[in-house]
């Protein structure tokens, strides 16, 4: 359970990272053109930044607690956050239409959930 619990806490650290690294220095019109970030051509540039560097910091939050053994509690509570969202992605795609991003967001979400049950419950980190 462990294993899978890092895979999946891996996983989700490499899509926050990749999407915060695109959100917080790709332009605003460079994303609003690609498929899947037609919701930025509505959002303010600082908006866009800000969801960057919060997906990594979320990123940051999934592993490094665990990895230094400092408040290692932090890894479920970012999963936690990473649930709320995927929440807004899935509602946000889904006004556009994106249903198979709001499908690809629901994997996350799920992921999250797992990671955050996990890490609460049968396998934390101390206890």
């Amino acid at each position: 359970m462990n294993l899978t619990l890092w895979i999946a806490t891996g996983l989700l650290a490499a899509v926050a990272l990749a999407g915060g690294l695109t959100k917080t220095f790709v332009p605003k019109e460079r994303l609003a053109a690609q498929h899947g970030g037609e919701w930025t051509r509505e959002a303010t540039p600082r908006f866009v930044r800000t969801l960057g560097l919060l997906e990594l910091l979320a990123a940051v939050g999934l592993v490094l607690p665990a990895v230094l053994d400092v408040a290692p509690v932090m890894v479920p509570v970012t999963a936690v956050c990473w649930v709320l969202l995927m929440v807004g992605a899935m509602i946000t795609h889904g006004r556009l239409g994106q249903f198979a991003l709001v499908l690809l967001n629901t994997v996350y979400l799920v992921l999250a959930v797992f990671v955050a049950w996990g890490r609460l419950g049968p396998e934390p980190f101390t206890g």
